[in-house]
């Protein structure tokens, strides 16, 4: 009996979308005629183009298609299929019209790149639903790159300063499949030109194992002078090809085999946008863990370095690649136990974290050292601009990742390296991060993907984290996501007072070792003697002191093969050490050394109580609320933001005793607050904020609020200091529990104040360790963003005319107080705190200067 329905077939001249009934047989096309598998996820809708080397086999999988799917040979007596009628093939609507592109496109992970495009002509990327999204114009080398999109379709040039607009109004290019690259500018007289459809892959589409199978990486051997005279650097060098066919440049580094074999060796990768791959000049990372027996792999990020692709910072693809660079490096022969760890400070510390969430079976361990919180909480503290530090980072990443812009690559490309010469030309699809990010005055919605606190509750490996309190790099605000490492497998967080470097000074680098010998090379740690000689040297030299090096080791009195016993024992010991006064050693002043420390179950420790002060008349800062109400008052000053505590050598990031200039405000330009003598000793443990009670004579009001204590030797040391733009109003509950607050920082809950309105806002103090003594007193100043930090500058409001006037009320229905988290003394290690106060100067990250008179 012959079916009432038709049967299709394809037409040779049209592509096609189909219902989601037939995605398995188009994925097989695309499959059986790409060489290239690794970058077809086996959802794909099609391919087109996706890798150089695939791009003429990529151009048939269309009639491939039609072979497949006309399978009923045109017999109308065949019995119809409820599934067949179900995903009968629909002629995609940006298609119509159009002549297959004589360009190619390469997917990726919420990317996509053209290439071979006339130089100049507009691509405009279409939807599955035959919309046009946005047109971007092809550069000289007709290149066209894809990876944010308007919220309402525009036209641009990326030769042009768009890059904030673009970013701040739109969003990354969402996963899914049907898109479409077209090229109109033939038009009306001649047909348009289109790719064939193609899927934008989300972090979690993994390619095939045979990718990750089919990539041997070679190395060279570094020992304690470096590398062998008979070796050449260059031999270490390899690219990894991730899953869209992009290549990254990597360094392979074995340690010496004199003294550690000839492997397998325990591994580990270093990945930043610095230069990680660079044959001649190890990181710092990859060099100190070479040094201890480890091999080590430095990876630049796609668009840095020799690396292709387009550089993101933080940015999705990134952390795919991170995936496969790890899934690469732990099948390598060499890797001892098949399973790899991550090291770095800063930069590659923090891509750690972003490579870890994805959890790639291959990683055993992490170890980032100096991290953010949220990229944009450190661009815009407080939501107030970072324009010292942060504006410069951004502003040297851009010049660095443009074609050229690492000198190391010309070494290679006169070397014959044309992987790395050709990969320079895709540098102009960068985006101007510095621009950008300028332009993200609020919290924009897809910056969610890039908020670290959001991603570490994914992470499955074992942790090592380390940072100090007054960073004056990435910032303090780091430990308020230590408590968000739920599902991770062992958690140890080492917290101190301190400097951006201090992760790798041997403050905490013992632990770091000792960390990676339990959870990468699996033995008991036993540092080497002449490991401890020569580390004793390098730690002083490198911090500019004298009398540093490796701490003891810890598990002396078990056997070398206990390793079960061992590993035991570390994980029965808190997660949390607390490293105080460190710099504070009399005899070795301003030398990462602490003086005393303490041991918690977690940040915030759960024995942490609130302490409660409130502000109070005559500059009080008092246990008991003033029943009277009353106001301070103080004006705006416009010359704060641009002022640091350094003085005239300025920002020398390893000295060991910073030049400081930390001048205090006038007296009229600043309200604060003191405590009389405290009667006992005080020690906070965490986070705080200031509950203000603020009005003002404008509508845009930024606010710092500064902790230093007050000392019975006349000396006022520098705390920590919390920021807050007041329009801000809306705490997100999510993160601000207990003494954490943070806020929203979009634009739909932002509002500007009404002069004199009188707004109750709450200032977050960061987390901090610090110990006030007896004798001591605690002051909370309230004033202008500025001078009360080494690189971070901020952008306050340009009023004009006579500075402003801002008025705190306090007392009787406006309570205003300071709300501290505190821990007893009886917490401490050996429950007494040293009598003596701290060299000052000295505490590391802490200026001190003679107390101000008020």
């Amino acid at each position: 009996m012959k079916s009432s329905r038709r049967h299709f077939s394809l037409h040779p001249d049209r592509r096609y979308v189909t219902l989601p009934a037939t995605l398995l047989v188009l994925s097989m096309a695309g499959v059986a005629c790409s060489e290239d598998t690794s970058v077809i996820p086996s959802g794909d809708l099609a391919v087109s183009d996706v890798d150089s080397d695939a791009r003429d086999d990529a151009a048939s999988s269309d009639s491939a298609a039609e072979d497949i799917l006309d399978t009923t040979g045109g017999d109308d007596d065949a019995a119809p299929d409820a599934a067949e009628d179900a995903a009968l093939p629909i002629e995609h609507p940006a298609l119509v019209g159009t002549v297959p592109a004589t360009f190619t496109v390469r997917p990726g992970v919420e990317i996509a790149t053209a290439f071979d495009v006339t130089p100049g002509a507009p691509i405009t990327l279409y939807d599955a639903q035959g919309e046009r999204i946005v047109t971007y114009l092809a550069d000289e080398f007709g290149q066209v790159h894809f990876a944010y999109v308007p919220r309402e379709y525009g036209v641009y040039d990326l030769k042009q300063a768009v890059s904030g607009e673009l970013v701040k109004d739109g969003s990354t290019l969402p996963p899914g499949d049907g898109y479409v690259l077209r090229d109109d500018s033939a038009m009306p007289e001649g047909p348009a030109l289109a790719s064939a459809p193609f899927r934008v892959l989300a972090t979690t589409e993994h390619p095939d194992v045979a990718l990750y199978d089919g990539q041997d990486l070679q190395g060279i051997p570094f020992g304690i002078l470096g590398v062998p005279a008979d070796v050449d650097v260059n031999d270490g060098f390899n690219y990894i090809t991730m899953r869209d066919g992009v290549k990254l440049g990597a360094m392979v580094r074995f340690p010496d085999p004199a003294l550690w074999g000839d492997g397998p060796y325990p591994t580990v990768v270093e990945y930043s946008g610095y230069g990680p791959s660079d044959p001649g000049s190890p990181d710092p990372g990859s060099r100190i863990a070479t040094l201890l027996g480890y091999a080590t792999v430095g990876v630049n990020m796609r668009g840095t370095g020799c690396s292709g692709g387009v550089f993101d910072i933080f940015s999705p693809a990134q952390h795919a690649d991170g995936y496969d660079i790890i899934e690469v490096v732990s099948r390598q022969p060499w890797v001892a136990h098949g399973k790899v760890g991550m090291v770095g400070l800063s930069y590659p510390g923090i891509s750690e974290l972003y490579v870890a969430y994805l959890n790639p079976p291959g990683l055993a361990a992490i170890t980032p050292l100096s991290v953010l919180y949220d990229p944009w909480v450190v661009l815009r503290p407080g939501g107030i601009y970072n324009d010292g530090f942060t504006r410069q980072w951004l502003a040297q990443r851009d010049a660095e990742a443009a074609s050229g812009g690492q000198s190391w690559t010309d070494g290679r490309i006169a070397l014959g390296d044309t992987i790395c010469d050709e990969h320079q030309t895709l540098r102009n699809q960068n985006l101007a991060f510095e621009e950008v990010f300028k332009a993200l005055e609020f919290y924009p919605p897809q910056a969610e993907a890039r908020s670290i606190w959001r991603l570490v509750s994914e992470i499955k490996a074992a942790v090592y984290l380390t940072g100090g309190f007054q960073d004056e790099q990435t910032g303090p605000q780091f430990a308020d996501m230590l408590g968000h490492f739920d599902a991770a497998a062992v958690r140890r967080f080492i917290l101190y007072n301190g400097r951006h470097v201090d992760g790798y000074s041997p403050l905490v680098l013992t632990r770091w070792w000792e960390f990676l010998e339990l959870y990468v090379a699996r033995r008991v740690p036993r540092l080497p003697e002449w490991m401890r000689t020569i580390g004793a040297e390098e730690f002083s030299k490198s911090f500019d002191s004298t009398g540093l090096t490796f701490e003891p080791d810890r598990y002396a009195d078990f056997a070398d093969d206990d390793y079960e016993g061992v590993r035991a024992a570390y994980e029965a010991e808190p997660d949390v050490r607390v490293l105080f006064e460190s710099g504070g050693v009399p005899e070795n002043p301003g030398a990462p050394l602490h003086r005393f420390e303490a041991s918690f179950d977690a940040w915030p420790p759960s024995v942490a109580a609130t302490r409660t002060l409130h502000l109070g008349p005559d500059g009080t800062l008092v246990d008991a609320a003033p029943a009277e109400a009353s106001s301070a008052s103080y004006r705006h000053d416009p010359e704060a933001g641009a002022d640091t505590f350094f003085g005239p050598k300025g920002y020398e990031t390893t000295a060991r005793m910073w030049d400081i200039d930390w001048r205090p405000f006038a007296a009229d330009a600043a309200a604060t607050f003191t405590t009389a003598a405290l009667p006992d000793d005080l020690i906070l443990a965490g986070p705080g904020y200031l509950r203000l009670f603020l009005s003002s004579e404008v509508d845009d009001v930024h606010v710092q609020v500064t902790l230093t204590e007050l000392r019975p030797d006349g000396q006022e040391v520098l705390v920590t200091t919390g920021w807050h733009r007041v329009g801000h109003r809306q705490i997100n509950t999510e993160p601000s529990a207990g003494n954490y607050v943070h806020y929203t920082w979009t634009q739909e809950d932002f509002a500007l104040l009404a002069p004199g309105e009188v707004i109750d806002t709450r200032v977050p103090i960061p987390s901090i360790a610090h110990v006030f003594r007896k004798g001591s007193q605690l002051r909370v100043s309230v004033s202008t963003p500025g001078r009360n930090h080494g690189t971070w500058e901020f952008t306050n409001p340009a009023y004009g005319g006579e500075p402003p006037v801002h008025t705190i009320a306090f007392g009787g229905d406006t309570p205003s107080a300071l709300v501290l988290s505190t821990v007893p003394v009886s917490s401490i290690t050996g429950g007494v705190i040293p009598a003596s106060l701290p060299v000052c100067p000295g505490l590391r990250g802490q200026p001190c200067r003679q107390t101000t008179a008020l």
